[in-house]
């Protein structure tokens, strides 16, 4: 069976098909197009038109792609970038009605739960109590799980593209007061989640997303170019070490260091305060960074599944002012 999804971020939009064989899901072909929604979207403002017609197009030609693959008919999601968005009903059914795409947003809660699922898989029973950090654009996921799915999910405004608006806007490199400030928000924010994390005493803590390869790349983890297998691990001195690095250079120099991308090298700084901040106060020493995250969930959950679930999912943004909200927590699926 071959399968595939689409994942609108707030940079990429990402599409994968894969193979599910043995009930893993195995990639075949990957593309990715980069739009950098969150930078032409200003805190609290709405998705503008031009970035909509970008959107529409991008995931046109996802669709299309999977389908020359044998894939036809992605499950397609967008996480904060369109989820937060005043004008999101307008967006996703632009994209619904003029690509064919049922492009949905995922509450960050099972965002995290659906990363979980990918990176319990990834990383195996051998792992033990579990617990994931996953920082995006605008959020940051937090879950712990004993099992294959999470036991505590928790997702919070703490996104690196958020809080570098919000903290570092008007600075280049910030000063040191501003990165204090930034640290007293998250360490405030995740106070009762991450007591959390620590009275469960997880074995093993992973850690997703783009942000963190390209932290641990920076920390001296093995680039991309070794392949998947090759064990990543970071631990919290060396983001400690990061966050003095990032911070004493501008932006634009950021993206001279190893593993730092340009598109991302703004946010790098925000998303290492939150990282360390993080594991930190949840007593975390260090933590492997999991090629596998959300993408591969919603994979996983279609290959066991099959692709009736995913109706649940757009029937949720379809009808947004239930006073009943459809309850998506995958752990209701696999009882």
């Amino acid at each position: 069976m071959r399968i595939s999804v689409v994942d609108v971020g707030s940079n990429t939009v990402r599409l994968v098909v894969a193979d599910a064989v043995g009930g893993v899901p195995l990639p075949v072909h990957t593309a990715k197009w980069r739009l950098r929604l969150s930078e032409q979207i200003p805190p609290g403002g709405a998705i503008p038109e031009q970035a909509v017609e970008s959107l529409v197009d991008a995931v046109a030609e996802a669709g299309r792609t999977a389908a020359r693959w044998g894939a036809g008919g992605p499950p397609a999601f967008a996480t904060a970038v369109v989820r937060n968005a005043p004008n999101r009903q307008e967006v996703l059914h632009a994209v619904r009605s003029r690509t064919g795409v049922d492009l949905c947003t995922l509450p960050g809660e099972v965002e995290a739960e659906l990363t979980f699922l990918g990176a319990r898989r990834w990383m195996g029973w051998r792992s033990g109590p579990l617990a994931l950090l996953d920082i995006g654009g605008g959020t940051l996921e937090v879950a712990f799980g004993r099992g294959r799915l999470p036991d505590f999910v928790a997702s919070l405004p703490l996104g690196a593209r958020r809080l570098t608006h919000e903290f570092f806007e008007d600075e280049d490199p910030p000063s040191p007061e501003r990165v204090r400030q930034l640290r007293r928000k998250v360490r405030h924010q995740l106070r009762d989640v991450a007591a959390r994390i620590r009275w469960e005493g997880p074995r093993t803590a992973v850690a997703t997303s783009r942000t963190f390869q390209q932290l641990g790349r920076l920390c001296g983890a093995a680039p991309g170019r070794h392949g998947p297998f090759v064990d990543r691990e970071m631990s919290r001195a060396q983001l400690r070490g990061a966050i003095g690095r990032l911070a004493a250079l501008p932006a634009a120099e950021r993206a001279r260091l190893p593993g730092i991308s340009a598109p991302r090298a703004a946010q790098s700084l925000a998303g290492a305060v939150v990282g360390h901040t993080a594991m930190k106060l949840a007593g975390i020493k260090s933590v492997t960074v999991c090629p596998w995250a959300i993408r591969e969930g919603v994979l996983l959950r279609h290959i066991e599944d099959g692709p009736s679930w995913w109706a649940e999912v757009a029937r949720q943004d379809e009808a947004p002012d239930l006073a009943e909200p459809v309850t998506l927590r995958i752990a209701t699926a696999a009882k």
